[in-house]
């Protein structure tokens, strides 16, 4: 398994991957400077290979490893077993930080590693129909560098398996008890494409309102962080419960446990890992009614962005976890233990695309 990128869902999903009934040796590299690990890593892992002098029957690649670069550069004896890629994320579907043109670089980097990938797996439907649409989109402006068949191909190499999600420390975890104000959880990474100002003005309205609620805030910050965190600490510290990282997985499910109303207003989500844990923790998920979300939740718990106030208000004073049946049957489908099976025959099944 070869992963550049080893951290947040990416380390999740390996550490999922042990529990296949195969033996893995697992190549990795930090979480840093992305735009370097999509350039390098395929060169970097070629080299590798070449000074181990092992053969392995499979080869499994995250997207940001440069497949075909990889498969060019490699010992021969990768180009004769089945190279499986796995798609966290597409970068046809990254909402850009500046508005700038796109660097088409990165995209078509994801087009030609699903072309000499032997077989794809995305973790959502939405990630491979916006990757199919993107790269549609682009192949129209390719000026006379026509290109034909390329998302017939590739989405005959393709199947969609969530990522599979390790709920133990959640389920181990004490259901409070009930008492004092309804709690709204946010637990997302600090970065803008969570869109953190439409959560944190919703609240701010909130308070406005006279509305009572407390506040837990998770996830990972960064260098660079939105302002909007800083400014709502301040704003709402007499709510705040909990603000900031959790170190450990009991303690993350723990606070996730505290919650009543988990939100997410992402601006994207290939999946959404960190809601589908809040819901098994008992909090009822408000979610946009786009990007992966419809094909995880019912349309009780989608909203359009006009609406977060009012759906946010109504779930507040309303102040209503999910029953513990609920919560499971709802997840139980994207746990390691029901994906497990798949995900060996994805594996077991891959051959060549030439065979």
């Amino acid at each position: 398994m070869l992963e550049p990128y080893c951290g947040g869902s990416h380390r999740s999903f390996l550490t999922g991957l042990g529990r296949l009934p195969f033996r893995f040796e697992f190549m990795t590299l930090p979480a840093r400077k992305w735009k370097w690990r999509m350039r390098l890593s395929a060169p970097y892992y070629a080299e590798k290979l070449h000074r181990s002098g092992e053969v392995f029957d499979r080869i499994i690649c995250s997207t940001f490893v440069d497949v075909a670069a990889f498969r060019g550069l490699a010992p021969q004896w990768t180009r004769k077993v089945p190279l499986l890629t796995y798609f966290h994320e597409n970068q046809f579907a990254y909402p850009t930080q500046i508005d700038d043109e796109r660097d088409f670089h990165f995209a078509l980097t994801n087009m030609t590693t699903a072309l000499a990938s032997d077989s794809l797996a995305f973790n959502s439907k939405y990630n491979l129909s916006t990757f199919l649409e993107g790269i549609d989109g682009l192949l129209k402006r390719s000026y006379d560098l026509k290109i034909g068949n390329t998302c017939e191909i590739i989405s005959a190499r393709s199947r969609v398996l969530a990522p599979g999600i390790d709920f133990s420390a959640i389920d181990r975890a004490d259901r409070p008890g009930r008492g004092g104000a309804p709690v709204i959880l946010w637990n997302h990474r600090w970065e803008h494409d969570k869109d953190p100002g439409l959560f944190f003005n919703a609240l701010f309205e909130l308070e406005r309102s006279g509305i009572d609620f407390r506040l837990v805030v998770l996830g990972e910050s960064f260098k660079g962080r939105p302002d909007i965190f800083d400014d709502a600490r301040e704003k709402l510290s007499h709510r705040v419960l909990h603000f900031g990282y959790a170190r450990s997985a009991d303690e993350y499910a723990k606070w996730l446990r505290q919650g009543d109303t988990a939100v997410s207003t992402s601006l994207h989500e290939f999946f959404g890992i960190s809601m589908m844990e809040a819901v098994r923790a008992g909090c009822c998920p408000l979610v946009p009614d786009r990007l992966s979300y419809p094909e995880l939740f019912p349309k009780e718990f989608l909203y359009e962005d006009r609406d977060l106030v009012k759906r946010l208000k109504h779930a507040v004073m309303k102040g209503k976890r999910l029953s513990q049946e609920r919560a499971v049957r709802l997840t139980t489908p994207f746990s390691w233990d029901t994906l497990a099976p798949e995900y060996e025959s994805w594996i077991r099944d891959a051959a060549p695309a030439d065979q």
